[in-house]
């Protein structure tokens, strides 16, 4: 016997109400409380008789547990590889997310293609038909052969039979968010539908051994859409961001139970689909020019250094309240640099216009950028440009103070490969480049320096 339970869980924290609210009590996000509608059996409660009918768990000990090793799948598209933490992990759930139309269902389309190379793949598409997906894989030229099959099925229980019996290595549902459970009084997409199809897929990856590969609908927010529990249950969480203006596509893992997290895959959109750009650094920085309000940073996103331009344009403000107009960083970050420079240095940023932005279509965010940030603005402010071929790396600390950082031997070992000439360290800045002019200073009073001629 089953009967109806109704509740409001909050889409960002999961909190559950009784009744609707307009703000969440528990994280104060105002309309997240979205209705969700469960069969709940009586039998299933917390009763002496379910407890009796339940078996038992069943336990080990550490030396009975067998542990077989199994190789990742590797796809041979190195970005997405190495992001992966080195190949997709066997046996995993993982989540691919992103804007509507960035490239997830191409992206998973060339991955899948390389996957049924060595393994089988059922690769389900909710979101269009299968003559739909065919007429993409011959726009995109990628060839299919007798170990990958298609469906274009939206009903769940269906799909968890389908891969029950035919046991694909590799389960890939292009999205989550379009397929519904039968019996179930919520929409598709729902966060109660959500819920129970993740933890379901968590089972299938965890007891039957096939690898889950799904793609999920982001909120307005940038965040995956339903339960804050979905993120919580799957193994990685990867998003594949991009701008309209750009056609580089970046792949960021935001949770990775079997690599690391904050790596970066650069792929760029073409004709054919999306391609790898191997040469990351130079695709970035190519048409780069020494002028008045550009200077160079370098950050490890990941494992890999790339090397970032900022740009930042200051102009007498004209308005009661001057603009802060800044993309690609943290806003507080920039404005913190600006007041230490307008304390210490005497330099009036407060009554000026601030345009801040990153060159490319990355946000950036950490350590290791501060120095680079008031490079910039002063530059802008002053007229004048940075010495040519210069890389500043360090932090300033709210009394002045440039402060090291911890990874500037590998983000400088990729600036030699540049052509960067010119380094600017903190003066206890442990590096040694032979191939570079070091430039060491103690506080931003001497940044002024850079700029005498």
């Amino acid at each position: 016997m089953a009967k109806s339970k109704q509740s409001y869980i909050c889409a960002n924290c999961n909190y559950n109400a009784p009744k609707w609210l307009g703000k969440c009590p528990e994280c104060s996000e105002w309309n997240t409380l979205t209705l969700s509608i469960e069969q709940v059996s009586v039998a299933n409660s917390f009763s002496k008789t379910a407890h009796t009918s339940s078996p038992a768990a069943q336990t080990y000990y550490f030396d009975e547990i067998t542990s077989t090793h199994k190789d990742r799948f590797f796809t041979g598209i190195d970005e997405w590889d190495r992001v992966m933490g080195g190949g997709i992990m066997p046996n995993s759930l993982i989540v691919l997310t992103g804007d509507p139309g960035i490239g997830k269902s191409t992206l998973l389309l060339l991955v899948s293609q390389k996957l049924q190379l060595a393994n089988t793949v059922l690769y389900i598409s909710t979101e269009e038909s299968l003559a739909q997906v065919k007429q993409r894989a011959q726009r995109l030229q990628v060839p299919f052969g007798n170990n990958i099959a298609f469906s274009d099925a939206a009903h769940f229980d269906g799909i968890i039979i389908t891969a029950q019996e035919t046991k694909p290595t590799i389960l890939i549902i292009d999205s989550i968010q379009n397929c519904y459970i039968q019996g179930s009084a919520s929409l598709p997409g729902s966060i109660g539908q959500l819920r129970e199809a993740t933890f379901r897929l968590m089972r299938l990856a965890k007891e039957e051994g096939i690898t889950v590969i799904l793609t999920g609908h982001i909120t307005k927010e940038g965040l995956i859409a339903g339960p804050k529990t979905m993120e919580h249950m799957v193994d990685a969480v990867f998003y594949l961001q991009g701008e309209d203006q750009w056609q580089t596509r970046i792949l960021r893992s935001v949770k990775n139970r079997f690599g690391t997290i904050n790596e970066l895959g650069f792929f760029e959109m073409t004709a054919t689909g999306l391609q790898e750009v191997a040469n990351v650094n130079e695709h970035l920085l190519h048409d780069r020019t020494n002028a008045p309000g550009s200077a160079l940073v370098a950050i490890a996103e990941g494992t890999k250094p790339l090397l970032i331009e900022l740009q930042a344009l200051t102009v007498p403000s004209k308005l009661s309240m001057p603009q802060r107009v800044i993309s690609g960083i943290d806003h507080k970050q920039v404005m913190l640099v600006a007041a230490i420079l307008e304390k210490y240095l005497k330099i009036k940023l407060s009554t000026h216009d601030i345009f801040f932005k990153i060159s490319s279509a990355i946000k950036i965010r950490g350590s290791g950028i501060d120095v680079g940030i008031a490079c910039a603005l002063l530059s802008s402010y002053l007229q004048k440009p940075l010495p040519e071929k210069m890389l500043a790396i360090g932090d300033i600390s709210l009394t002045g103070h440039i402060k090291p950082t911890h990874n500037a031997t590998v983000l400088i070992k990729e600036a030699e490969r540049f052509g960067i000439t010119n380094l600017l360290v903190a003066k206890s800045q442990k590096i040694n480049s032979t191939k570079c002019i070091i430039t060491r200073i103690f506080s931003t009073y001497e940044l002024i320096s850079l700029f005498k001629e």
